[in-house]
């Protein structure tokens, strides 16, 4: 009796959990597969006639053409150094305001936890226009900051609702303690919360990374110079009018790609742990 229970829910758990995982992986390994291989075949075989799942040979001609020709070590510093301070003041605005939210009372308080919820449901496009003119009154258009403040402008509300979750999680007797002995209220967040908080902050710039590494319809819009594109706007404006370069393009897919996964490979501990954490205890 007991075996049959037990091969139920071995069969339960299989179609629940890992047939669903593995259609997931199927979906997204296939595309991802793909263009890997598209990225090392000639223009050639791509266009041939007979469907080829693997090149010919490993050629890295268009590796070399996007990086060099196509400027894309240009628009890779570019998104590191529009991501990487974006990151850093996103970091900086959601401890302090998830700070607030979890340790202060003040009137508006839920009203603006709505807002910050409210502000995810608003599509990007919506703020173009209006951005696009509050930027040109402060010369920023053409200019990585124009990038770099709507970034955070974007995923600082997100971020600040998934940091509040991790501050919840710390007992408030802490705080008390800390006071007790003196600790002031800078005291007690630089040295005693933000160490505590180390698996949020990992957490929380993974997420404000990718937002900002994939941001294209505001630097395709508030970008002009070719020399200061982004990854994502150089992307796409190698698909030109008549013609696509597809093996090339596949190549800088790839080479765009290379940044999060590495980010991912070492924070992967970190990540789990905190978010992990900010589910049970937030």
């Amino acid at each position: 009796m007991k075996k049959k229970i037990r091969i139920k829910n071995i069969l339960a758990r299989t179609f629940l959990l890992y047939i669903p995982i593995a259609i997931i992986l199927t979906c997204v390994l296939i595309p991802f597969l793909w263009a890997l291989s598209t990225s090392f075949k000639t223009q050639q075989e791509f266009l041939s006639p007979t469907v080829r799942y693997l090149p010919n040979a490993l050629n890295f001609e268009n590796y070399s053409y996007v990086w060099q020709e196509s400027h894309f070590g240009t628009y890779f510093l570019n998104s590191l150094m529009v991501s990487g301070i974006s990151v850093v003041f996103i970091i900086i605005f959601c401890i302090c305001n998830a700070y607030s939210l979890s340790r202060y009372r003040f009137k508006g308080k839920k009203f603006f936890t709505m807002f910050l919820l409210g502000t995810q449901m608003m599509p990007v496009i919506l703020f173009i226009i209006p951005l696009f003119s509050v930027f040109k009154n402060m010369h920023l258009i053409d200019t990585p900051w124009a990038l770099i403040v709507f970034n955070i402008v974007l995923q600082t509300p997100f971020n600040t609702l998934l940091m509040r979750s991790f501050v919840n999680g710390i007992p408030k007797e802490i705080d008390e303690a800390a006071s007790i002995d003196g600790a002031g209220r800078a005291t007690i967040m630089f040295k005693i919360l933000i160490p505590m908080l180390l698996p949020g902050i990992v957490a929380v710039s993974a997420f404000a990374f990718i937002g900002c590494w994939n941001e294209f319809v505001v630097g395709f819009t508030m970008i002009q110079t070719n020399a200061k594109y982004t990854i994502p706007v150089g992307l796409k404006f190698m698909i030109g009018q008549y013609s696509v370069n597809y093996p090339a393009l596949a190549a800088g897919s790839i080479i765009a790609l290379i940044p999060p996964v590495i980010l991912f490979a070492f924070i992967q501990k970190h990540l789990i742990s905190g978010l992990s954490s900010g589910a049970v205890k937030g």
